[in-house]
């Protein structure tokens, strides 16, 4: 008996053993134990909302404040230990300014809310529901132009058209020209043209003017102080010049003075040019600029899982990221794959289907830095590509694919086809959704904060084109996240340390694996996955 006994004892811890590792048949989730954080500086999950497009409220075919608030318990819903909502921190708010367009990048009035939208009551609150969950809100500043319909631009071209480019005038970019100055300009009479770079309908701001930085310090002022903002996403930077002012220059005096007035303020911008110059343009110390080398259909984030080859990918973010903190120190990256003048990330990734969706998301959440998710990507949302109008790339949030909602952003309706994947309500339902694959992505990440905040140490492909892999470290933490992002491939790989298994994300089940296999120091990553480890 004493020896059946033993037998089965010593059966029992065999088996123990292959099931605590994770080539047993029983797998062990390895987030499940670990705690997830909430984050108390600048470093954010941030999820991008085209205003009229999320949510209506009210039936009359426009997104508006109260449906945001509505669905703020989806984005996140307060306990960071739950697993029903997003685990959103952060929400970036396309502009809610008084503005005669549907997408209202030209202000009429820098004071209020557009009252499609609501009110500053409405703003008031949600910026007070926002805060109760732990989430900043940015909002939309336009500061490069604004609306021609501005009373203090109509003054202006009154005052000009008497000669007078002092007063009002001089708030914006207009001259008396001899001829046509060609384009960009927009003639007010009399031989006065102002500068109208992206329309005749948004006339430029003087920023070199002091009267005009006057202003828009009481703008800030207004948001920041008064109805509690917690900073800015700053559009078209690229064009903070003129003749006399440099756009670093410009930025820089913009950020110190919203810090003076806030000094937890989080500003980013959007300036859509190449690395080197986004590089440069953080000497401004700004906190953040997109990165708009990695996102869109030719960046190394969609690209490396179109082409499933992802072994420049961390060395070419090393070396991004390098770049950046030369010119400010504290820089926080923000990397994306689409926004709201893009196609549709879902249309890119759209030969790789669902899975290769998912593994997009966890390559540009898992950098150093902020990820920024546009609205009804974490659905795999796409558009009809055919219709390349900007509106097309703002349709309306999916919330039930059987329902579709009664929301036209100027003309563009809402079509089943773009909610092939379902609605939030069809993948809330489904555990292997890309919904819920989102969902995890940003626990993994909450639960370890030394993956926004580290420095990216070293890289390592381990020899294979599909594997992506690299270090960070902070605080005398280090982690080593990596990738396959083959589609069809299994890859196994030998680990230089040793380590403890954080979390695995597997993007694809085409071969039946739900998990990543750790043998000792021997690593098999099925295709489309992910594994982020503590090296000991």
């Amino acid at each position: 008996m004493k020896k059946l006994f033993a037998l089965l004892l010593t059966l029992t811890i065999i088996a123990s053993c292959l099931c605590s590792c994770q080539g047993g048949s029983e797998y062990t989730d390895p987030t499940a134990s670990i705690k997830t954080q909430k984050s108390t500086d600048k470093y954010r999950n941030f999820y991008e909302i085209f205003v009229s497009a999320f949510n209506d409220s009210d039936g009359d075919g426009t997104g508006d404040l109260r449906g945001i608030i509505d669905k703020l318990d989806y984005l996140n819903d307060g306990d960071p230990e739950t697993d029903t909502d997003l685990g959103i921190d952060g929400i970036w708010l396309t502009p809610i300014m008084p503005s005669p367009s549907y997408h209202k990048y030209d202000v009429d009035n820098y004071f209020d809310i557009d009252s499609t939208f609501g009110t500053l009551d409405d703003f008031d609150e949600l910026v007070s529901e926002c805060h109760k969950r732990g989430i900043k809100l940015v909002i939309d500043m336009v500061l490069n132009h604004c609306s021609r319909m501005n009373p203090l631009f109509k003054s202006a071209c009154e005052q000009a058209l008497n000669g007078n480019l002092k007063d009002d005038a001089g708030y914006f970019e207009i001259a008396k020209y001899d001829e046509n100055p060609g384009q960009g300009f927009t003639a007010i009479g009399k031989g006065y043209y102002y500068e109208s770079n992206f329309s005749e309908h948004m006339p430029e701001w003087n920023l070199n003017e002091q009267k005009t930085r006057d202003y828009f310090k009481k703008i800030a002022e207004f948001w920041l102080k008064d109805h509690d903002v917690d900073g800015f996403r700053l559009d078209a930077t690229l064009y903070y010049t003129n003749d006399h002012t440099d756009g670093t220059e410009f930025l820089k005096w913009y950020y110190k003075m919203a810090q003076d007035i806030r000094d937890d303020v989080y500003m980013v911008g959007e300036h859509w040019t190449g690395n080197a110059e986004i590089q440069e343009m953080y000497a401004s110390g700004i906190d953040s600029l997109f990165a708009f080398g990695f996102a869109g259909s030719a960046g190394g984030f969609v690209n490396s899982v179109i082409t499933s080859n992802a072994s420049d990918l961390a060395p070419s973010v090393k070396s991004y990221i390098e770049g950046t903190k030369e010119n400010n120190p504290n820089a926080i990256n923000c990397f994306f794959l689409s926004n709201h003048d893009q196609i549709r990330s879902g249309n890119y990734l759209s030969l790789r289907e669902a899975p290769g969706t998912k593994m997009a998301a966890a390559l540009y959440m898992l950098m150093p830095g902020n990820s920024f998710i546009y609205y009804g990507e974490e659905l795999g949302t796409t558009q009809n590509a055919a219709l390349s109008d900007d509106q097309y790339k703002r349709e309306p949030m999916i919330w039930d694919s059987s329902k579709l909602p009664n929301i036209y952003v100027s003309g563009a309706g809402a079509d089943a086809d773009h909610a092939s994947y379902g609605g939030v309500k069809q993948q809330e339902k489904d555990k292997k959704s890309i919904l819920n694959f989102y969902k995890r992505v940003i626990k993994v990440k909450n639960q370890n904060p030394a993956i926004a905040r580290g420095t990216i140490t070293k890289t390592d492909s381990f020899g294979e084109d599909c594997i992506c892999g690299y270090y960070v470290e902070y605080k005398g933490e280090k982690l080593l996240i990596i990738h396959n992002v083959s589609d069809e491939l299994s890859k196994t790989v030998e680990l230089k340390d040793d380590v403890e298994l954080r979390a695995d994300l597997v993007a694809s089940e085409k071969k039946g694996k739900t998990h990543v296999v750790l043998d000792g120091k021997k690593l098999k990553l099925p295709p489309y996955s992910t594994a982020v480890f503590k090296v000991k």
